[in-house]
Protein backbone atom coordinates (compact mmCIF):
# COMPACT_ATOMS: atom_id res chain seq x y z
CA UNK A 1 0.00 0.00 0.00
CA UNK A 2 2.86 2.36 0.88
CA UNK A 3 4.53 1.64 -2.47
CA UNK A 4 1.34 2.47 -4.35
CA UNK A 5 1.04 5.80 -2.55
CA UNK A 6 4.68 6.62 -3.34
CA UNK A 7 4.17 5.75 -7.00
CA UNK A 8 1.06 7.95 -7.22
CA UNK A 9 2.91 10.85 -5.61
CA UNK A 10 5.82 10.50 -8.03
CA UNK A 11 3.50 10.38 -11.03
CA UNK A 12 1.63 13.46 -9.83
CA UNK A 13 4.90 15.39 -9.51
CA UNK A 14 6.04 14.35 -13.00
CA UNK A 15 2.73 15.13 -14.70
CA UNK A 16 2.26 18.46 -12.92
CA UNK A 17 5.49 19.95 -14.28
CA UNK A 18 7.29 23.01 -12.99
CA UNK A 19 5.46 26.13 -11.92
CA UNK A 20 5.58 29.01 -14.39
CA UNK A 21 6.83 32.49 -13.66
CA UNK A 22 4.40 35.31 -13.03
CA UNK A 23 3.11 36.62 -16.35
CA UNK A 24 2.08 40.10 -15.29
CA UNK A 25 4.46 42.68 -13.77
CA UNK A 26 2.52 44.35 -10.92
CA UNK A 27 4.53 47.58 -11.35
CA UNK A 28 2.80 48.56 -14.62
CA UNK A 29 -0.92 49.27 -15.18
CA UNK A 30 -1.08 48.16 -18.85
CA UNK A 31 0.18 45.02 -20.59
CA UNK A 32 0.41 43.92 -24.21
CA UNK A 33 -0.16 40.36 -25.40
CA UNK A 34 1.79 39.57 -28.56
CA UNK A 35 0.72 36.72 -30.82
CA UNK A 36 3.44 35.22 -33.01
CA UNK A 37 4.24 31.88 -34.63
CA UNK A 38 5.06 29.42 -31.89
CA UNK A 39 5.56 31.99 -29.11
CA UNK A 40 2.81 34.08 -27.57
CA UNK A 41 3.86 36.31 -24.70
CA UNK A 42 2.67 39.09 -22.43
CA UNK A 43 4.81 42.10 -21.66
CA UNK A 44 3.95 44.82 -19.17
CA UNK A 45 5.65 48.18 -19.14
CA UNK A 46 3.09 50.68 -20.32
CA UNK A 47 1.57 53.54 -18.36
CA UNK A 48 -1.55 53.94 -20.52
CA UNK A 49 -3.64 52.05 -23.04
CA UNK A 50 -2.80 54.71 -25.66
CA UNK A 51 0.94 54.18 -25.19
CA UNK A 52 0.50 50.42 -25.50
CA UNK A 53 -1.73 50.71 -28.56
CA UNK A 54 0.87 52.88 -30.31
CA UNK A 55 3.46 50.15 -29.73
CA UNK A 56 1.06 47.38 -30.78
CA UNK A 57 0.04 49.18 -33.98
CA UNK A 58 0.75 47.03 -37.02
CA UNK A 59 1.56 43.97 -34.91
CA UNK A 60 -0.48 40.95 -34.03
CA UNK A 61 -1.03 42.17 -30.48
CA UNK A 62 -3.62 43.54 -28.09
CA UNK A 63 -3.44 45.78 -25.03
CA UNK A 64 -5.18 45.14 -21.72
CA UNK A 65 -5.34 46.49 -18.21
CA UNK A 66 -3.07 44.60 -15.84
CA UNK A 67 -5.26 42.65 -13.37
CA UNK A 68 -2.33 42.46 -10.91
CA UNK A 69 -1.33 46.14 -10.96
CA UNK A 70 -0.31 47.09 -7.42
CA UNK A 71 -0.99 50.81 -7.82
CA UNK A 72 1.25 53.86 -7.91
CA UNK A 73 2.67 53.24 -4.44
CA UNK A 74 3.72 49.65 -5.07
CA UNK A 75 2.49 47.18 -2.51
CA UNK A 76 -0.51 48.00 -0.40
CA UNK A 77 0.41 49.21 3.08
CA UNK A 78 -0.13 46.70 5.82
CA UNK A 79 -2.31 47.50 8.78
CA UNK A 80 -0.62 47.88 12.09
CA UNK A 81 -2.05 45.90 14.94
CA UNK A 82 -2.29 47.54 18.32
CA UNK A 83 -1.24 45.59 21.29
CA UNK A 84 -3.55 45.62 24.28
CA UNK A 85 -0.92 46.04 26.87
Amino acid sequence: MRTLAGLMFTLAMLVGGPAGAQTYDPAWPVCMQVYSKGANFITCGYTSLEQCRATASGRSAMCMLNPYYAGAGGERPRRRHRSNG
